[in-house]
């Protein structure tokens, strides 16, 4: 004999809040009704529910035990509901996320651990990647979205891309490097020290050869390569070594390892860091979530690292100061009439910018 699921569910109610009144209120159905199918399942066993004449009502031993199978049924349909609405809201699911390691690394992963603290039930799912691998794994529904750096043209046709901080490249290297003493630093000043190679498919490896190209130079010597972010910081800090990274990297570790900015202005690549998602594709509430998350905290980042930047204005490897030729009364970008009593030395720009 079957008996139906709700009406399980029914008489468990009724069981639980001692009144077929009380529990018809529970499951949110009127008493008659609640009342014709106790009646209905009283009629179908030929056995009855509750002892009769007792007030609040007493179940039977057989309306005992269907009614603890109707509060399973119960609790497993009002958790389903609360699923489906803590879906809808985005607070709970697991969102499938790769970006370029050194970003993953200095800010993504940071980011994420905030993220969860504001939304525990959400999963987090993080793979690295360069821009061909992240494609496609977006295509191919193995990621839900992409944190990488990306040009004017290379997000590609079927794909959404927010950006969310502009990129600027820097040239890096110890707190202590002996170039930092110097009022001047020349192209030849460069080739005197070993450089580190970016990783293999990274978009600085390119930004590096034109860095090369604008300053006359064909090669450099490489002395390590393929590192992950905190082995490049691990090495820059034990050697004399250059590098090129996004100035955001540097400023993301700026209080806490031993690295800096070589103030030496080098080309600039017209490529952003952003988000990259499938165009037109349904989106889940927790990715769509995470996203604004990510925007939300790099707007604000964004801004100090402006202010970073302003420290410095970058120039033909003879940085001078912002601040200083405003305290001077004079604008930044115009030549001063003492240019070296006023042009401070790399380990000064440095300071201002720790």
């Amino acid at each position: 004999m079957k008996i139906e699921e709700r009406h399980l569910v029914q008489l468990a109610a009724v069981v639980e809040a001692g009144g077929v009144t009380e529990g018809a209120a529970l499951i949110g159905l009127s008493q008659p009704a609640v009342s014709r199918t106790l009646s209905g399942i009283e009629a179908r066993l030929g056995e009855p529910l509750f002892e009769p004449g007792r007030r609040p009502l007493i179940p039977t031993l057989l309306g005992r035990q269907l009614a603890a199978h109707g509060k399973v049924i119960w609790e497993a349909s009002r958790k389903a509901s609360e699923t489906v609405q803590s879906f809808r809201r985005g607070s709970v699911g697991t969102v499938r996320v790769a970006g370029v390691p050194f970003f993953m690394d200095s800010y993504i992963s940071r980011m994420i651990g905030e993220f969860q603290r504001l939304e525990p039930d959400i999963r987090i799912d993080q793979s690295y990647g360069n821009l061909p691998e992240l494609q496609a794994g977006i295509k191919s529904n193995q990621l839900d979205l992409a944190i990488c750096p990306i040009g004017l043209v290379d997000a590609g046709s079927g794909f959404d891309f927010t950006e969310i901080l502009p990129g600027r490249n820097i040239l890096a290297c110890r707190t202590g490097h002996p170039l930092l003493k110097r009022r001047k630093i020349g192209a030849p000043d460069l080739l005197d020290y070993p450089w580190i190679a970016p990783l293999p498919g990274s978009p600085l490896l390119a930004d590096l050869h034109s860095i090369l190209l604008s300053i006359g130079m064909s090669e450099v010597a490489i002395r390590y390569s393929g590192g992950s972010l905190l082995s490049v910081y691990n090495y820059l800090e034990q050697t004399d070594a250059l590098t090129v990274l996004p100035h955001s990297v540097v400023f993301a570790f700026r209080k806490t390892r031993d690295v800096t900015v070589l103030p030496v202005a080098i080309p600039q690549p017209e490529r952003s860091l952003g988000i990259l998602r499938l165009a037109g594709a349904p989106r889940l509430p927790a990715s769509d979530k995470f996203s604004r998350h990510i925007q939300t905290q790099f707007n604000d980042l964004t801004r100090l690292i402006k202010r970073h930047e302003s420290a410095v204005v970058w120039g033909a490897g003879q940085p001078t100061f912002a601040a200083s030729a405003q305290r001077q009364g004079t604008n930044p970008s115009e030549p001063a009439h003492h240019p070296q009593k006023q042009r401070p030395t790399s380990r000064q720009v440095r300071r201002s910018m720790e």
